[in-house]
C-alpha cells in the first residue's frame, strides 16, 4: 500500500472503482481490462496495483459498495416507518432493488469469477457487508412483520436472497437472447426488476401483514 493519508487511499480506491462502474455500464465484464479501468483515472495506470492486485478486486469492491449503498437505503426504510402492509414493504423492497442494476448484474453474471480472483482479506470484506444486508433485511421483517417467527424470517431471506441472484438476466434479456426467444416461438411474460421483485415478496408476507397496519 502506497504511503499517504487513509483519505487519499480511500479517494483513490473510489476513483479506481468508478471509473470501473463507468465502464461496467457499456461494456462486458470480460471486456474490462486494468489498461481500461486506469486509463480512467487521474494518475499512472501502474499505481491501480498499489490499491487492487486484479480486476476481479475492483468489481467485488464495486459489488460491495453497491450492497452498502441498498443497506443504507433498508435503514432508512426503518427510521421513517414503524408499520407497513405487505404490499407497502414489497414495494419499497422492490424500488430500493430497482436501483442496485449493477449489483443485480454483477452478481448473476460474474460472481463465482470475482470472488475466485479476490484476495481472501477483500473477500471477507465483502462478505461482512453481505451479512450485513441480510440482518438489514430481517431487522425490518421483525419490525413491520411481528407474526412472523425467526423460523419464518429466514425462510424468507433463504427464498428471497437468492432469488436475486437470477432477476437481472430475466429482466434484461440481450439482443441475441430475444432474437433467439423469436425463433423458438418463445413468448414468455416479461416482467421488469422492479415488479419480478415485489410479486415474490407480497407472496412471501401475505400472511404475516400485522393487523394495525391494515387497519
Amino acid at each position: 500500500m502506497p504511503k499517504g493519508s487513509k483519505e487519499l487511499t480511500s479517494a483513490r480506491k473510489e476513483e479506481i472503482i468508478n471509473a470501473c462502474a463507468a465502464l461496467y455500464e457499456t461494456m462486458s465484464f470480460k471486456e474490462i481490462t486494468l489498461k481500461e479501468i486506469g486509463l480512467r483515472t487521474s494518475f499512472t495506470r501502474t499505481s491501480i496495483y498499489n490499491y487492487f492486485q486484479t480486476k476481479e478486486e475492483i468489481f467485488l469492491a464495486l459489488l460491495q459498495r453497491e450492497y452498502q449503498a441498498w443497506t443504507g437505503d433498508l435503514e432508512t426504510v426503518l427510521r421513517q416507518h414503524d408499520a407497513m402492509t405487505a404490499d407497502e414493504f414489497a414495494d419499497i423492497l422492490a424500488s430500493t432493488l430497482e436501483k442496485r442494476t449493477c449489483m443485480l448484474k454483477l452478481e448473476s453474471m460474474n460472481l463465482y469469477e470475482i470472488e475466485g480472483c479476490s484476495r481472501m482479506e477483500n473477500l471477507v470484506a465483502f462478505k461482512k457487508v453481505y451479512a450485513n444486508a441480510m440482518e438489514t433485511v430481517a431487522r425490518c421483517l421483525e419490525r413491520f412483520f411481528p407474526a412472523m417467527t425467526a423460523e419464518d424470517v429466514q425462510a424468507f431471506l433463504y427464498a428471497f436472497f437468492p432469488f436475486l441472484f437470477g432477476v437481472y438476466p430475466y429482466a434484461v434479456p440481450t439482443e441475441k437472447q430475444k432474437e433467439a426467444m423469436a425463433l423458438a416461438n418463445f413468448h414468455d411474460a416479461r416482467l421488469s426488476i422492479y415488479a419480478l421483485i415485489r410479486s415474490l415478496a407480497v407472496k412471501l408476507l401475505r400472511d404475516f401483514t400485522p393487523e394495525q397496519a391494515k387497519a
